[in-house]
């Protein structure tokens, strides 16, 4: 009987084998149909917005002085000193130059900061100090960019004076927003350094400071460069802060400690508010929607120099990453 029933089990365990098989198969299938969907939502909406602003954006560049259809890159190379109504002049120039030297200064200041910071948590941190650090930075990371505005106004209104609106000031508040992402991003790239560098260096009598600086900083060079970029990016559009923090300017100003700056996100912002111009004289060049067209320009150059920075930075990483020598 035992040796009667021997097949009959044998057979009875390969078709559970099977259909666990099937199952398994089948559930393979479903989760990547939807891991393809769920990349097809996300692309989607990418895909759209980034034809939008290139189609609508180059609208602004095939308009001429005359309001007639030709390409140029005047609204590249023009402030809006002058400019008023449906004039079909005006250009961002003076918003281009502020963005980047609001963007650097804030990054002059955040960066140090916050990679001392991080290594900081990381090499020297102990106790309820580093906890206390540690819960700080996790609330500055949500802190609302509107606040970080008005802690700049206020700080540079009790030093200075009230009514006190520079580049410096908006520098101040994007830079509140980019210490915990450079702060975050450099600690965790921190601790991806094995201890076994750290504990080669030691063994040749190298100090604590002098491996930080020579293995584990050289090892995590590429992800905090990364960090670095990204915090770049996420304050680079910020709009509410420099509303508050440093105004609004229709010429060129490169001076960060003297008067205000215009950016490109309060440019898009101002533009887009003025709405439809009216064109009330037919022998005035006139373009009733160039506003409109100028917002969408504006926003597209920011974009491309956010792609720009992303650039720049995946070459740095690439060249200061440590080589594996062969």
């Amino acid at each position: 009987m035992a040796a009667a029933s021997t097949p009959v089990a044998t057979s009875t365990t390969a078709s559970s084998l099977g259909q666990l098989s099937a199952r398994r198969r089948f559930a393979n299938s479903g989760m990547t149909v939807l891991v393809y969907l769920a990349f097809l939502v996300a692309v989607i909406p990418l895909i759209w917005l980034s034809v939008t602003v290139v189609t609508r954006g180059l609208d602004r560049f095939f308009v001429d002085a005359n309001g007639e259809s030709n390409f140029n890159l005047d609204f590249l190379q023009q402030s809006m000193r002058g400019v008023f109504g449906g004039m079909p002049e005006g250009g961002i120039i003076h918003a281009i130059w502020g963005t980047l030297l609001i963007t650097l200064a804030a990054t002059i200041i955040s960066v140090p900061i916050g990679l001392l910071t991080a290594i900081y948590l990381v090499e020297y941190g102990k106790g309820w100090l580093q906890r206390a650090v540690t819960f700080f930075v996790d609330v500055m990371t949500g802190i609302p960019s509107i606040v970080a505005g008005l802690f700049a106004y206020a700080v540079f209104a009790l030093i200075v004076g009230p009514g006190t609106k520079t580049g410096m000031v908006g520098a101040v508040a994007l830079s509140v927003l980019m210490i915990p992402v450079v702060v975050r991003s450099s600690e965790e790239m921190l601790r991806l350094v094995p201890n076994e560098l750290r504990e080669a260096s030691y063994a040749l009598g190298v100090p604590k400071w002098l491996t930080i600086i020579k293995v584990v900083l050289r090892t995590a060079i590429a992800g905090i460069t990364t960090g670095v970029t990204l915090s770049i990016a996420r304050v680079i559009g910020e709009t509410a802060p420099l509303l508050i923090a440093v105004g609004v300017a229709d010429s060129m100003n490169l001076n960060l400690f003297d008067g205000r700056m215009m950016s490109l996100p309060v440019y898009i912002v101002s533009e887009w508010r003025k709405g439809v111009q009216p064109c009330n004289d037919p022998g005035i060049p006139c373009v009733g929607e160039i506003t409109e067209y100028r917002a969408w320009a504006a926003a597209l150059v920011l974009i491309l120099i956010v792609m720009a920075l992303n650039l720049i930075a995946r070459l740095i990483s690439r060249f200061f990453s440590p080589k594996s020598g062969r």
